[in-house]
């Protein structure tokens, strides 16, 4: 009984491999695909490049409390904290992060930064492409990583867009 069991579920592995094979074959078109992510297709949880985050006013939000750095598991995130002065504002508390880098040699995209940050100044953007022939280049700097304008002002309109055509209308 046991080896008709085991005969009959290899036999209906078999039929959906064999059923399988005379699908057409669906692929992502990237890196020849049309629009800004050239074909790539993001779920909303996608953790990609991280991207520092500015408020309204277009600030800066971090406020080096070392939140994220200590909550990285795999010590990847450096940061120095320096005061504001009533003659430069880079954020809107009394401290920023003067230095604020992330070597993604080590990252692992785990998103314990992202819950860990108290002012939601870093998130995950959809920034796939970080491979490198050099491992210098993967250590990322606070002007690298920083949003150029704040969410609310679309800043990252190319990512947010459920089309690549109604991206690029927007860019």
């Amino acid at each position: 009984m046991q080896l008709i069991q085991n005969i009959a579920a290899i036999a209906k592995g078999m039929s959906i491999t064999f059923m399988e094979m005379f699908q057409p074959t669906t692929v992502e078109n990237y890196p020849d695909g049309k629009g800004p992510m050239k074909g790539a297709v993001f779920q909303e949880r996608f953790r990609g490049m991280h991207v520092l985050q500015r408020d309204e006013q277009g600030l800066e939000k971090c406020v080096a409390c070392f939140l994220c750095a200590a909550a990285c598991p795999s010590n990847c995130i450096y940061i120095e904290a320096a005061d504001n002065t009533a003659e430069v504002r880079i954020s809107s508390a009394e401290r920023y992060a003067k230095v604020y880098n992330i070597d993604y040699n080590r990252c692992i995209f785990c998103g314990y930064c992202v819950e860990a940050c108290p002012t939601d100044a870093i998130t995950h953007g959809h920034g796939f492409e970080l491979a490198s022939y050099n491992a210098t280049n993967l250590v990322y700097r606070k002007e690298q990583l920083l949003a150029i304008a704040p969410a609310h002002q679309g800043a990252n309109a190319m990512f947010n867009a459920s089309e690549p055509e109604k991206a690029k209308a927007q860019a």
